[in-house]
């Protein structure tokens, strides 16, 4: 009988909050950051620098994974109950790992990382050249019109509209925000399956699995995002160059993630799935 009603839990309701506010807070940091890179360094650095931000930005989820591998091993109730009565393995299926404490430690760490922040001038001495050459655009007033300008509700959102339509009216942003739509949907179904699917097909444990993901996806990419800016600073590409490099690039990817096809084992013999009951 106590099988046949499925045990409710509204901890996922805790989970969504704490989603929902770290994006809240993480957002503004790549396009404020980018706009304010831009407006207060040499132009010819800016690429290098934009760089830098999303190779940090790669180097998070690394780190992220290789403490998702550690508390994976350690029980989930550690703290509350005596591990010397504990009979069973990380590498046993029954096996639940202290998934909450990656949450703990990156929410404190985030915190911590936020106090320098409230410390940044809010404007910077602009350099010489930048003052008489500069053409780049600001977009700060364009993602966060009246924010600071006016508390009023009604003025901030018909500004944000009329921002927003001219945004999305310039062709060339608004195709290459569709391009980073579909690069990040796939990277991010790359990284949510490929640890359970490694789990599954190879029989690796739950804390290997993300140590493995971790040291092999995410460094090659963070790399390749700072290589990719120091070529563009040293060769002084321009949009039309820096469109045709992208494109190379892309089609190499696409080319390379076609081999992901070839490489897996048979799947499991499963009663009822892959195979009959008979």
């Amino acid at each position: 009988a106590g099988c046949e009603k499925e045990p409710s839990s509204h901890m996922w309701i805790y989970i969504f909050l704490g989603n929902l506010l770290r994006g809240i807070g993480e957002t503004p940091i790549t396009p404020l950051g980018i706009s304010y890179l831009d407006d207060f360094a040499k132009e010819e650095d800016v690429p290098v620098y934009v760089a830098c931000l999303h190779t940090i930005a790669m180097l998070g989820p690394m780190f992220g994974f290789l403490l998702g591998s550690l508390c994976a091993k350690l029980y989930v109730d550690i703290g509350f109950v005596d591990l010397g009565s504990i009979t069973i393995t990380p590498h046993d299926s029954r096996w639940v790992g202290a998934w909450w404490l990656g949450f703990l430690i990156g929410g404190v760490t985030s915190f911590l990382a936020a106090i320098p922040f409230c410390f940044l001038p809010k404007s910077l001495k602009k350099p010489e050249e930048a003052n008489n050459d500069k053409t780049s655009y600001d977009y700060s007033a364009v993602i966060m019109p009246c924010i600071f300008q006016s508390q009023l509700m009604y003025p901030f959102l018909s500004d944000f509209y009329t921002s927003l339509k001219k945004v999305l009216s310039n062709r060339m942003y608004f195709t290459f925000l569709c391009c980073s739509l579909l690069q990040f949907s796939s990277f991010i179904g790359f990284l949510t399956y490929k640890p359970k699917y490694m789990e599954q097909q190879y029989g690796q444990s739950t804390s290997k699995s993300n140590f493995l993901i971790g040291l092999t996806s995410l460094p090659p990419v963070g790399i390749g995002i700072f290589l990719g800016g120091l070529i563009m600073k040293k060769y002084k590409m321009s949009i039309i160059g820096a469109t045709k490099f992208a494109f190379t690039m892309s089609f190499l990817a696409y080319t390379i993630t076609l081999l992901h096809f070839f490489v897996g084992c048979e799947n499991h013999m499963v009663a009822g799935m892959t195979v009959s009951y008979e």
